[in-house]
C-alpha cells in the first residue's frame, strides 16, 4: 500500500469493467489470460510483463503453495493475415496468481494499484474495490504525514528547536489550519483518545493538508535558513494557515469535518481481508 495519490472514479470504473470482462470459467474457477492482463496492466511488452510474472511464480513457489495451480501454460490459436492462425504462448491464472503478479508490479501504474485491491477483494462489487481503494489512500496519506513530520523534526533539531519545541510548534500550526482550535480542542470535538495521534482520526483530506503544510515549512527553513523556535513557529503558522485558505476557498472547513475510523483499525481490517481472500483461493 504504497500509492500516494487516489485513482480518479472514471478510471476505477473503467478498469473494474476491463478485469469482470477479461474473467473466466475454467472447471469452474476464475481465471484471467496473462496476455489480456498484460495489456490492462500497461505492460507493452510481453517479455517485460513475463519478468513480473515470474517474480510472482517465485513468491508463490517461497509461500509454499504449488505454483502450476495457479499458474497453468497454455497456448491460444490467434488469426493472421490471409485466414491463417499462429500459436501463441499464454498462461492461465487464478485470481491468487493475478494478486501476486499485481503485488509484483509498479505501483505507479493506477491500473496495477486498483489490480491490487480487486484482486484481494472476493466480492464482485464495485462500491467494495472504491471503498477499499479509498481506505489505502488514506493509510499511505497518514504514513506520508508520519514521514513528513520526521523529516521536519530532524531539520528544526539541528536549528535549535528540541522534541517539545516541535511539539509546540506542530500544535500552533493546528491551530492554524483548524481555525483557532488547538490540537487539543481537536481530540475532544473527533473524541481522540488522549494517548493517540489526532491525525489517526483525521479524513484524508486533512491529513494530507497537514503533511502539505508540513513539507513546504521544511523547504522554507532551509531556503530562509530559519533558526530557533520563535521562527521557524511563525513559517509553520503562516504554511498552515495558506493552505486553510485553500480549503476554504473550495468550500471545505478543516475543524467541521466528522471524524474517520481510527487508522489502526483500517490497517487491520484489510490486512484480515488480505489474509482471508488468499485462504480462500487457496
Amino acid at each position: 500500500m504504497n500509492k500516494h495519490f487516489f485513482i480518479k472514479k472514471e478510471l476505477i470504473e473503467a478498469l473494474f469493467k476491463q478485469f469482470e470482462q477479461a474473467c473466466y470459467e475454467h472447471k469452474g474457477i476464475e481465471c484471467w489470460s496473462a496476455r489480456e492482463l498484460q495489456q490492462i496492466l500497461g505492460y507493452l511488452r510481453w517479455e517485460n510483463f513475463f519478468k513480473v510474472i515470474e517474480k510472482a511464480k517465485n513468491s508463490c513457489e517461497n509461500s509454499g503453495i504449488v505454483v502450476s495451480d495457479h499458474f497453468r501454460d497454455i497456448t491460444k490459436s490467434i488469426p493472421v493475415p490471409k485466414g491463417g492462425q499462429r500459436q501463441l504462448q499464454d498462461i492461465a491464472l487464478t485470481r491468487y496468481a493475478c494478486y501476486l503478479i499485481a503485488q509484483s508490479g509498479d505501483t505507479q501504474k493506477d491500473p496495477i494499484a486498483f489490480a491490487q485491491t480487486y484482486f484481494a477483494v472476493q466480492t464482485r462489487k464495485q462500491e467494495i474495490v472504491e471503498k477499499r481503494l479509498l481506505d489505502i489512500d488514506r493509510l499511505n496519506a497518514r504514513e506520508k504525514l508520519s514521514k513528513s513530520e520526521k523529516v521536519l523534526s530532524g531539520i528544526i533539531y539541528e536549528r535549535g528547536v528540541d522534541d517539545k519545541g516541535f511539539a509546540r510548534i506542530r500544535s500552533k500550526g493546528d491551530e492554524a489550519l483548524f481555525g483557532g482550535f488547538t490540537t487539543r480542542d481537536m481530540k475532544r470535538k473527533l473524541i481522540v483518545p488522549e494517548n493517540r495521534a489526532l491525525a489517526d482520526f483525521l479524513p484524508t483530506i486533512t491529513i494530507k493538508a497537514k503533511d502539505l503544510a508540513a513539507e513546504i515549512t521544511s523547504h522554507n527553513v532551509v531556503e530562509k535558513d530559519l533558526k530557533g523556535e520563535v521562527d521557524i513557529t511563525e513559517e509553520h503558522v503562516d504554511n498552515n494557515t495558506a493552505v486553510r485558505n485553500v480549503l476554504l476557498e473550495r468550500g471545505v472547513k478543516p475543524e467541521s469535518l466528522p471524524p474517520a475510523e481510527d487508522v489502526d483499525k483500517v490497517k487491520k481490517r484489510l490486512e484480515k481481508e488480505d489474509k482471508n481472500a488468499l485462504n480462500q483461493d487457496n
